[in-house]
């Protein structure tokens, strides 16, 4: 397995070398005593020997800790993540500072023999520095991550305002509600029966409409049995010319998705493409791999679009899914047929707040 070292900027080197010049001097102490002082050639020689080793010995141990950080990534997983980096930073550092001690015995001007009781000290000295320096670099990442959370909760929140906003004027537009009632006024002059139906069925929709509207996620299963309701509505007006297929599993129906979703892509379809009986627009609704909800419609574009602005609706449906759980709407728009998937999420878990 091949260990990706960490990337620094010109920052992340100074701060390194402003860290690694006193534990070269103190280390450089310990092993030579006053004869590291005893002149200038000593000194520096030992100084940058001593800095260029810690150099290589970080960078190593940053390795592992990036390492790590993928291995184990999880918050339940800190203590292990931990338990690893500390334990193979420790390892690495007796290397090198045994590397470091035997190397300076062949440099005549050091006049060095090496001494274990040195060695162990400065052993535990550099043991120590890397308890802390572990523990500072965990709680700074910690930190970023909050910062990033809560950045994160905030366009959360924002975009969600946005989309109640957007939701309520797509949702509730004028021409919809025109036409439904338009509709229901026919009904009611042909066939109270029907016009009970069709009123029964506009009634749940306004209703799911409203009451999801501060609704972040749903069932599949609830928002199918909302597109029923929706779709008695569209077909009053449309009759044979609009055709909806619905090809479920039963395991994919248990998964989530945010409300209203299918219907921004069924608003989408009919609002962009003509519908007749002798040319239908047909919208197929199916799960796949019970991961996906896949919408199709052919594509039948009318000569003159409505001013409705339906794809602001299916931009909102695709920032939604981003902030949620970070799930990418893939639309696929080929000869004759626009293809539309949502992801499916299997349990509230996965949602990103």
């Amino acid at each position: 397995m091949q260990i990706k070292l960490p990337s620094y900027t010109t920052r992340d080197y100074a701060v390194l070398a402003i860290i690694l010049l006193p534990i070269s001097i103190i280390i450089n102490s310990i092993l030579l005593g006053a004869g590291y002082y005893s002149s200038l050639g000593v000194f520096l020689l030992a100084t940058v020997i001593g800095c260029a080793a810690f150099a290589i010995n970080f960078t190593l141990c940053g390795g592992w800790a990036v390492l790590m950080k993928k291995r184990f990534p999880e918050e339940s997983q800190v203590g292990t993540r931990l338990t690893f980096m500390i334990l193979t930073f420790i390892v690495i550092t007796g290397l090198f500072l045994y590397l470091m001690f035997r190397g300076y015995e062949q440099i005549e001007l050091f006049n060095y023999r090496f001494n274990e009781n040195n060695f162990f000290l400065a052993y535990v000295g550099m043991g120590i520095v890397n308890v802390f320096i572990t523990l500072m670099m965990e709680g700074v990442d910690r930190y970023e991550k909050w910062k990033d959370s809560l950045k994160e909760t905030e366009e959360l929140q924002k975009v969600f305002r946005q989309s109640q906003l957007q939701g309520l004027k797509s949702q509730l537009n004028p021409h919809f509600l025109f036409n439904s009632l338009n509709s229901l006024s026919s009904l009611i002059s042909e066939d109270e029966d029907q016009a009970e139906r069709f009123l029964n069925e506009m009634s749940k929709v306004y209703r799911y409409m409203l009451r999801n509207d501060e609704d972040q996620m749903v069932s599949l299963e609830t928002e199918l049995q909302f597109v029923d309701s929706y779709l008695y509505l569209l077909k009053a007006r449309y009759g044979d010319g609009l055709q909806l297929s619905v090809n479920v599993s039963d395991t994919a129906a248990q998964t989530m998705l945010p409300p209203l979703s299918l219907q921004v892509l069924i608003e989408n379809a009919f609002t962009q493409n003509s519908m007749s009986k002798a040319a239908p627009l047909k919208i197929y609704i199916e799960s796949e791999d019970d991961k996906w909800i896949v919408v199709r419609n052919n594509l039948q574009p009318k000569v003159v679009a409505e001013t409705v602005d339906v794809e602001a609706g299916l931009d909102n449906l695709i920032n939604r899914y981003q902030l949620i759980n970070r799930s990418e709407v893939i639309i696929t728009d080929q000869p004759g047929e626009r293809i539309i998937r949502l992801p499916l999420i299997c349990k509230k878990a996965e949602v990103i707040l």
